[in-house]
């Protein structure tokens, strides 16, 4: 029978936790009321989600879903976080591709690791899935005179409506899932 439970799906058979669960029930849901989404989400399912502290009191919620699935995702992108946004209560919803960073070869290894699976071209990935549906059309990256190094990402102004309340989330969830400082903003435009 079909339930919840195949909404999610962890690796080596480990055990969802109470929000993992409703968060799956909530897809569950969706696909069984929504009959915009139900043909696109019925074969769709979540590998973890996690709840993260942001800018103030707000809390975003980061869905890790199957990296063979984001396709699948991005196309129904838009109604799915409106859907999931009204679910959890105003909660920013972000969704992300589970990728696997794999470390350098050893020397005078023949084995080489794809450029997709290195520490960088994850990042940026990531970086892309945060701020979807938005586009990045430029990237500068600042260094201050104390070492420390910042990054800013230009966003694309036709989706400024949308995204504007959410670029605290946006930064506060990067920061955790990599450790790196970036600032988003919208590029000023001249009239």
């Amino acid at each position: 029978m079909f339930s919840a439970q195949n909404k999610i799906r962890k690796d080596k058979d480990a055990e969802p936790t109470e929000f993992e669960e409703s968060v799956a029930q909530a897809l569950f849901d969706l696909e069984n009321t929504n009959q915009e989404l139900k043909s696109e989400i019925k074969d769709l399912f979540i590998n973890s989600a996690v709840q993260m502290d942001v800018a103030g009191n707000q809390k975003a919620l980061v869905i890790h879903v199957p990296y063979r699935l984001r396709k699948a995702y991005r196309k129904i992108h838009v109604r799915l976080v409106r859907e999931l946004e009204k679910k959890f209560g105003g909660k920013h919803v972000i969704l992300i591709a589970t990728r696997r960073i794999m470390r350098p070869p050893k020397k005078g290894s023949a084995v080489q690791r794809p450029r997709t699976r290195t520490l960088t071209a994850v990042h940026e990935a990531i970086l892309e899935d945060v701020v979807l549906p938005a586009e990045i059309v430029g990237k500068r990256v600042r260094y201050r005179i104390d070492g420390s190094k910042i990054m800013k990402v230009f966003l694309d102004s036709k989706e400024k409506n949308d995204a504007e309340n959410k670029l605290a989330t946006f930064s506060a969830v990067y920061k955790k899932l990599t450790g790196k400082d970036v600032v988003f903003e919208f590029p000023a435009t001249d009239v």
